[in-house]
């Protein structure tokens, strides 16, 4: 059963033939596991040890598909994040669409999951690409001054961009612009030829306002995203180049390039990526950072797997010369144990190590580090280590 519809649909990673399924789909993942975590180092808010129960991308979806003849079929996902200790209805927050596949391919709307996000976790090693070592606390941040993304309005939330400070709260997700689903976007996925296929996303300027009519500047953000995968049996390599405009008033512009890929030898597997994040009249300056991960699996048994990966990020660039200790490393270690087709435990150890003007967080439940205001330039918890031991439960219906 196709779990992830949009993952798969405006990834390109599943055929037009996957949208068969005449009823309606409900589906969903239960992911909890204990932490201990702890910022140390050079931190100013050190406070020990702390746990929590965590509820990894637990979702609840329901998705379907209707014949139209002809070879046209339309196709919808609703897909809500669900927290165990969070109160609320569900919302379509996670990807959630309508759309109509056919022959030339699939075509769908909504909040959408872009070919960079996915890219980034088709090579995480973690099931799902979540917990406290996904590669999501490192890859596209630019110093941490890029998280999150358009709100339901289509614009960028405060930030670095608007002299304010972007922050991770504790147990919230931590993720790049680029890392997180686009609001209001509109994306088609090419048919697969011999492995080959295409997508290209736009994000509308729904935001967009002149000066003097209720907003204190002109807002007009808008963006595209687009990727070439290739998926062959083991084989799978992508390129994706994500880029946005704030249409804020200081014109400012943003963008990621990645190119990554991994192979499956069957009893174990290699993943590797490239990123590249940039942002244009960015406090009035021009900042570029470099991300390389390398990680691996490995089948100890048919039923237990040992994982690792590392990524690193270098020093920003600014204006075309290093800002000196704003990069960070990301270590992750673990292993899994399948106790059925559905269920699984899994432990894993996962640390980020901040550069003294650095304060990357994990990219899903953050432990709670007060990120950089500009660039290298800490107001509170920079040049800290975090760290976490994670064992969890992961069950898939």
């Amino acid at each position: 059963m196709q779990k992830k519809l949009i993952a798969l649909a405006v990834a390109g990673l599943a055929s037009t033939g996957a949208f068969a399924q005449a009823n309606v789909t409900v589906y969903g993942v239960a992911d909890a596991s204990f932490d201990v975590v702890k910022i140390s180092g050079d931190a100013k808010n050190d406070l020990g040890n702390t746990t929590r129960v965590s509820t990894n991308s637990s979702l609840i979806g329901f998705k379907g598909a209707e014949s139209l003849g002809n070879g046209l079929t339309a196709v919808f996902q609703y897909e809500s994040a669900v927290g165990f200790d969070n109160a609320g209805a569900l919302g379509t927050v996670r990807d959630s669409f309508v759309g109509l596949a056919g022959g030339f391919g699939t075509v769908v709307l909504g909040n959408l999951t872009g070919p960079t996000r996915a890219l980034g976790g088709a090579v995480d090693v973690n099931a799902g690409a979540t917990g406290i070592g996904s590669n999501s606390g490192i890859l596209g941040k630019l110093g941490n001054n890029l998280l999150s993304s358009t709100d339901g309005n289509g614009s960028y939330p405060a930030g670095p961009v608007s002299n304010a400070t972007n922050s991770c709260n504790r147990s919230s997700i931590c993720t790049s612009i680029f890392d997180t689903r686009w609001k209001n976007a509109i994306a088609y996925v090419s048919p697969s030829f011999a492995g080959l296929n295409a997508t290209v996303a736009y994000v509308a300027n729904e935001n967009k306002t002149l000066q003097g009519t209720g907003s204190a500047s002109s807002l007009n953000t808008t963006g595209y995203d687009i990727g070439l995968k290739y998926a062959n049996g083991p084989a799978m390599a992508a390129v994706t180049y994500n880029a946005v405009s704030l249409g804020n008033s200081a014109d400012t512009k943003v963008a990621d390039f990645r190119v990554g890929g991994s192979y499956d030898f069957g009893i174990a597997s290699v993943r590797a990526i490239f990123d590249l994040a940039r942002a244009d009249n960015f406090l009035n300056n021009k900042v570029t950072q470099a991300v390389y991960g390398l990680g691996g699996t490995f089948n100890v048994t048919p039923a237990s797997k040992l994982l690792g990966q590392v990524y690193v990020a270098r020093d920003l660039k600014v204006n075309g010369s290093s800002a000196n200790d704003t990069g960070a490393k990301l270590f992750e270690l673990g292993v899994e144990h399948s106790l059925s087709k559905r269920t699984m435990v899994k432990a894993v150890y996962a640390l980020i190590n901040n550069d003294k003007g650095a304060a990357y967080d994990f990219g899903i439940n953050a432990v709670g580090i007060n990120p950089t205001n500009g660039f290298g330039n800490g107001i509170n918890a920079t040049g800290g280590t975090v760290q976490g031991l994670s064992l969890g439960l992961r069950h898939t219906f």
